[in-house]
């Protein structure tokens, strides 16, 4: 069994966010997560090629990259293709999922990946990728591996995969027929009797739930309108005197504004998942006080809100996120606010 390993630059040892641009490349060993994978599974597996490209490179040339892997994985005739675990990075999952992707569609062969379930690329690339759930961070690696070894060796065996709670893997929204020694009516009686005495049951039929969120209205009179900005960025003051967090943030504070433009002497960014280097430089980049004041004085809008209002997107939970919306958005109608500009990464 012949695999192509694919890693980003973090992982396969070459850099962090300084090294995100590196071009695709690759290495005829085993490396980083490709080698530990190999110590958990026997000799029968082989990773003969590791791919290797930086998160912003795979991201700025998703085509040429993907279109060099396939022609890689033929040359080296691999039986599937294994990337990351991502965890839970938005970008590097972007390319662990694409490129699975293409395993199944391009080569007709096992793309599998791991994500933690909250990653916004879960739900973009399941239906043609085995993604194994992970934590949320890189320490929990070894867990990931385990789990993607033991998957593996499941997919070699080629007998039918069952659903995706036995297998382990996340719901990929194919439904199959499948017949069952009890009949239907006594199936969903023993669920609702379960339900009713709060005893753990799986529903055969589940039912995924979307928010629907309606579009805000416009702003009725933009020139007598007071704007705000509110950033996923992670702009906070130098030194970070509140101690936001740069990854999984559960906290969001509002900061004064003043002068015509933010500078990279006051202010800092602590957000985990983008090169801070630009921002910290000018922090207009996530918070751009200097084209709103630019607004301003033209008369597009009535004022700029005296503060705004920061935290980090990298990482956080969807609930937090849901309750951080609502308070801010509660003191943004208390402080009189008509209109907010949401900048991120």
């Amino acid at each position: 069994m012949r695999i192509l390993y694919y890693l980003n630059q973090f992982f396969a040892g070459i850099g962090g966010e300084d090294k995100a641009d590196c071009s695709l490349f690759f290495v005829e060993k085993p490396i980083g997560p490709a080698a530990a994978l190999c110590s958990l599974l026997d000799e029968k597996y082989t990773v003969p090629i590791v791919a290797v490209c930086g998160d912003n490179y795979f991201n700025s040339h998703k085509d040429e990259v993907l279109q060099e892997i396939v022609d890689k994985a033929k040359e080296y005739r691999v039986d599937m293709i294994i990337a990351g675990p991502a965890f839970n990075s938005g970008r590097y999952g972007q390319a662990c999922g694409a490129i699975c992707e293409a395993a199944a569609k391009e080569l007709s062969i096992p793309g599998i990946t791991g994500m933690y379930e909250g990653n916004p690329m879960v739900e973009i690339y399941r239906r043609w990728v085995y993604i194994l759930p992970t934590s949320g961070k890189a320490a929990g690696m070894r867990d990931a591996l385990s789990r993607l070894a033991g998957f593996i060796q499941r997919i070699a065996s080629n007998e039918p995969l069952g659903p995706a709670r036995k297998e382990g893997y996340i719901p990929r929204g194919i439904r199959k027929l499948v017949y069952r020694q009890e009949e239907a009516s006594k199936r969903l009686v023993d669920m609702l009797e379960a339900k009713l005495k709060g005893q753990p049951f799986i529903t055969e039929l589940p039912i995924q739930m979307i928010d629907k969120v309606a579009p805000a209205p416009p702003v009725a009179a933009l020139k007598k309108a007071r704007i705000a900005l509110v950033t996923t960025g992670g702009l906070v003051p130098r030194g970070n005197p509140d101690r936001l967090r740069s990854f999984g943030a559960e906290a969001w504070k509002a900061y004064e504004i003043s002068g015509q433009r933010l500078d990279g002497l006051g202010y800092e960014t602590i957000h985990g998942g983008y090169n801070p280097s630009f921002v910290n430089k000018n922090p207009n980049y996530v918070v751009p006080v200097g084209i709103m004041r630019e607004i301003e004085a033209e008369g597009l809008i009535g004022s700029l809100h005296n503060r705004f209002y920061s935290t980090s997107g990298v990482g956080a939970a969807v609930n937090i996120c849901q309750k951080d919306g609502q308070e801010m958005a509660a003191l943004l109608h208390q402080e009189e606010v008509d209109g907010v500009i949401l900048t991120s990464t």
